[in-house]
């Protein structure tokens, strides 16, 4: 529970927790607990003062100073509508009351932000504090006690205002930087096509390890992963852990096959390209064919994004609208469509209604799309809608 004060000075909107579950969130509060000879459990130092009232650290204080098996590793406590992540530490020593000194310095931050970009900074704190109290008794010593103080005071708001801070006391000097953790990336499937951020196109290979070298060649906004895997040899998992590391590391996104068949639909994100300048700019540039000639206009790429709709396959579009006639080329087009969300790929997903389906029949479940049966089968496209096309069992789901 926090103070009366507290409660009101960092309160928030409820309707604004949806939004930012899962986000990064500022440090609300750091503070110093140790364990006391007679006083027990106690918070020795903690900024802003009387953040975490003297009753609420009564509730969870077994957390904060746990047993001895959670000694040393980082544990995080959602409670009291808060998130707190410390690092509980033991010193064994005879000079101490009870052969043993207990600490643990902690991150407070609201219950339903991220925190686990703070982690590795706990624990590189606490590891320093190891050190100091060794060599100076720098926390059990109540002299030191404003230096802490101000210690934290300075972490706060240096790391909560430039995501840095610089920490020096005697001659030990301490770099503490909010590194941003990437979400887990994403599974990575045969039928995907891989596909590199412009930034690092031309990039040099020598910086990567040898399964990617021989992999990235291959990455070409064409290729599926299974063809990808065939052409490098390399193994088909192998090649799906370098393409998920890529995606970790933001060199690389997936998108769906490219296919005349493939029908797509525009989102309302469409609306963005009449309302942000730069942006219509950066996508004539990127869907020209020769950017040495004049760029595509804008009407001619907002007509085509604007017409792709259920039913409508591209090569139908293309046929209509000749976007090559206008210096549009349609991959490109629709690359840059599926990376900013302006359309979505519309899936087939074939279900067998018949009563004993074949090897073949059993994969339409309707979970199963197109791309997924052609990579497991080894049938192209085309045939397998003439195999569907022709099987009365068969009804075919599009969404």
């Amino acid at each position: 529970m926090l103070t009366q004060e507290n409660n009101c000075s960092n309160s928030y909107k409820l309707e604004n927790i949806g939004a930012n579950i899962g986000k990064e969130g500022i440090i609300r509060c750091i503070f110093l607990s140790e364990f006391h000879a007679t006083a027990g459990s106690k918070i020795t130092c903690q900024t802003p003062i009387n953040f975490i009232s003297k009753h609420a650290f009564d509730l969870i204080n077994a957390y904060i100073l746990p047993k001895r098996e959670l000694e040393r590793q980082v544990l995080t406590v959602n409670t009291l509508n808060i998130k707190i992540v410390g690092y509980p530490v033991k010193i064994q020593c005879e000079k101490y009351a009870r052969n043993a000194f207990y600490f643990n310095l902690c991150f407070v931050c609201d219950h339903y932000c991220r925190s686990v970009q703070y982690e590795p900074i706990v624990k590189k704190l606490s590891e320093f504090l190891i050190m100091m109290e060794m060599e100076v008794n720098f926390l059990s010593n109540e002299d030191y006690r404003p230096r802490i103080q101000q210690m934290l005071n300075k972490i706060i708001t240096d790391l909560n205002e430039t995501r840095v801070c610089t920490i020096t006391e005697e001659e030990t000097t301490v770099f503490l930087k909010i590194v941003k953790i990437a979400e887990d990336p994403p599974e990575v499937t045969d039928y995907e096509v891989p596909m590199l951020k412009q930034e690092f196109e031309n990039m040099s290979l020598d910086q990567w390890d040898l399964t990617t070298q021989q992999v990235l060649p291959f990455i070409n906004s064409v290729y599926h992963v299974a063809k990808i895997s065939a052409l490098s040899d390399v193994e088909n998992a192998l090649v799906k852990a370098c393409i998920q590391n890529l995606c970790y590391y933001d060199v690389v996104e997936l998108v769906p096959l490219f296919k005349y068949s493939n029908v797509y639909m525009c989102t309302r994100n469409l609306q963005k390209l009449a309302r942000n300048q730069n942006f219509a700019q950066e996508c004539l540039k990127y869907v020209a064919m020769n950017e040495d000639e004049s760029l595509p206009t804008l009407y001619s790429v907002f007509q085509l994004y604007s017409q792709m709709t259920h039913g409508v396959n591209l090569k139908t579009l293309c046929i209509r609208l000749s976007p090559r006639n206008n210096n549009i080329n349609e991959r490109k087009l629709v690359s840059f469509g599926l990376k900013h969300n302006l359309i979505r790929l519309i899936n087939k997903y074939p279900i067998f209604t018949g009563s004993i389906p074949n090897v073949r029949q059993k994969l339409y479940n309707g979970l199963n799309h197109f791309d997924e049966i052609c990579c497991s089968t080894g049938l192209s496209t085309q045939k397998l809608e003439e195999l569907i096309d022709s099987d009365t069992n068969v009804t075919v789901l599009m969404k």
